[in-house]
């Protein structure tokens, strides 16, 4: 038994696609229609991590409900150099829920995904004002 991969649904899929892989440099694995839902999926992978996202899109039948504002997922984490720089270097495409703040021997700082879960954006201590 073991830990596969985490699974969000997206209202745009190529919306979400363009954030996880632009902002936060995952790469697609593979796309698919999934003929049983209707909906779609696609599979990113951070480049040095092992874990994966899956992306699920529906269509406003079948397996489609509410959606609640990511209120379903408490949130992803995901390593940058620097979350200072991050932040700024992206100030116009994140919304910041929260921090940045020190944390024992992190830098931390909540932002929200298109379809506004919260992502946890993590840096070592310390590496403020460094280049990324």
């Amino acid at each position: 038994m073991g830990f596969r991969y985490t699974g969000i649904r997206v209202r745009d899929m190529d919306r979400s696609i363009d954030f996880y892989t632009r902002l936060l440099g995952m790469e697609v694995q593979y796309r698919m229609n999934i003929k049983e839902t209707g909906g779609k999926i696609a599979i990113l992978k951070s480049p040095r991590g092992s874990q994966r996202l899956e992306l699920n899109w529906y269509p406003k039948k079948g397996l489609h409900a509410r959606y609640r504002q990511g209120d379903e997922l408490d949130h992803l984490a995901f390593s940058v150099r620097d979350v200072d720089r991050f932040l700024t270097e992206h100030k116009d495409e994140v919304k910041v829920v929260l921090g940045p703040y020190d944390e024992g021997r992190e830098r931390l700082a909540y932002i929200t995904g298109p379809d506004g879960e919260w992502i946890e954006l993590l840096s070592p201590r310390g590496k403020r004002g460094r280049k990324a």
